[in-house]
């Protein structure tokens, strides 16, 4: 239900912003779609006495991110992406134990600020500033036992992209997803979950149009 929610809000944030385009004559392109690829680090979702956690062990993340120019330095931002790696139970002297598998969608929306930069030089460099909220889903399973549960995420995120032509250009990002691990939806007992901080480092080929 969240996640339904969260994607029906940023299709409404991008379908509010499309007759802006009729008034653009000319400028910066109005759309980028970015396609990536990187490398999700996750934070501990439950601790336990003694020293132990239950975390996601680091893993590739994919994704697509949508940009929507609202005019100057301002764009809205809708972001998909999916993380998959191995649950590990954090045991003292043993290290990281594989107890099952983690697969974790993740899904949000933002502003983004570009800031100024050297775009009119030898290198086009537009670094950016973003800042949003979403939630993250996460399908964890254990055997013959799979779980499931949506939790809210707040995120800040900051890059660059690398204008290659009008249309194409590189950007890499580094963005923090900060969220609690829903551990009573997950198994129904009155456990609550870590707050952890899910940091994605990324890279991906931008479109605009």
């Amino acid at each position: 239900m969240r996640t339904s929610l969260v994607v029906t809000a940023l299709a409404a944030a991008a379908l509010t912003a499309a007759p802006l385009q009729a008034q653009r004559a000319g400028g910066d392109p109005f759309y980028q779609i970015t396609p990536y690829a990187g490398y999700m680090i996750f934070g501990d979702m439950l601790e336990g006495p003694l020293g132990t956690s239950l975390s996601s062990a680091n893993g590739a993340v994919f994704g697509a991110q949508l940009n929507v120019r609202l005019g100057g330095p301002l764009a809205l931002v809708g972001n998909v992406a999916r993380a998959s790696a191995d649950m590990q139970a954090g045991i003292p002297f043993l290290g990281g134990v594989d107890v099952g598998s983690s697969e974790a969608w993740l899904f949000d929306g933002g502003l983004q600020l570009t800031l100024p930069g050297v775009a009119g030089g030898l290198i086009p460099l537009r670094p950016f500033v973003q800042a949003g909220a979403g939630a993250i889903r996460y399908d964890v399973a254990s055997g013959p036992v799979t779980v499931n549960t949506t939790s809210f995420a707040g995120n800040v995120g900051l890059g660059a992209d690398l204008a290659l032509s009008r249309n194409f250009g590189v950007r890499v990002m580094a963005k923090d997803y900060i969220g609690r691990f829903d551990a009573q939806e997950a198994t129904s007992l009155p456990v609550k979950g870590e707050l952890s901080h899910n940091f994605a480092l990324s890279a991906g080929l931008t479109l605009a149009f």
